[in-house]
């Protein structure tokens, strides 16, 4: 099996640049799925017409899970790669990647097992509750996963903001 040695694989000039360039793609890749799969919910209202609410809601549900699914387990990957990376660098380098560190410190994403169960979750659970019963009972787990697509969403933008500024930053030290 292939170890993976976070975002230092390939030949590099400068390893900060190599990192960012790394996780800022894996960011991407993760907004990218998030929006397949608002896309393909906006797009299964097409279908209303010919599939039963019982058949469409679930598949609804099954779209949100599944690209929040993914996008959590590519951030999980994302902060594995980064710390896997972070341990070969000197320190200047490491404090120009901190504030990305930081982010993954400050907003820990815990495992889909954990995010799944509605116990661990009763906030969450219960504005599903509430808007199930006010919409119909079968959107409750519709909103559940839909919550842990916003959360995934919000994730990866306070990512992504670091990732601009810590870009910035190593440009602006690269014109000097």
């Amino acid at each position: 099996m292939i170890q993976d040695n976070g975002y230092l694989t390939a030949p590099f000039d400068n390893a900060v640049s190599a990192i960012l360039k790394g996780i800022d793609r894996d960011v991407e890749r993760g907004e990218d799925v998030l929006m397949l799969g608002l896309g393909l919910v906006m797009l299964s209202s097409t279908f209303a017409p010919i599939a039963p609410p019982t058949v469409l809601l679930p598949l609804v549900a099954f779209i949100f899970a599944a690209s929040a699914g993914y996008a959590r387990k590519n951030y999980h990957r994302m902060e594995q790669k980064l710390s896997a990376s972070m341990v070969v660098l000197e320190t200047h380098e490491i404090d120009k990647l901190g504030a990305i560190a930081t982010v993954f410190a400050q907003y820990p994403m815990p495992g889909l097992v954990e995010s799944f169960n509605p116990c661990k979750n009763l906030k969450r659970a219960g504005k599903s509750a509430l808007g199930g019963l006010l919409i119909n009972p079968l959107w409750m787990p519709i909103f559940y996963v839909m919550g842990m697509q916003i959360q995934e969403e919000a994730n990866l933008g306070i990512l992504n903001k670091a990732i601009v500024e810590a870009e910035q930053r190593e440009f602006d030290c690269n014109l000097l």
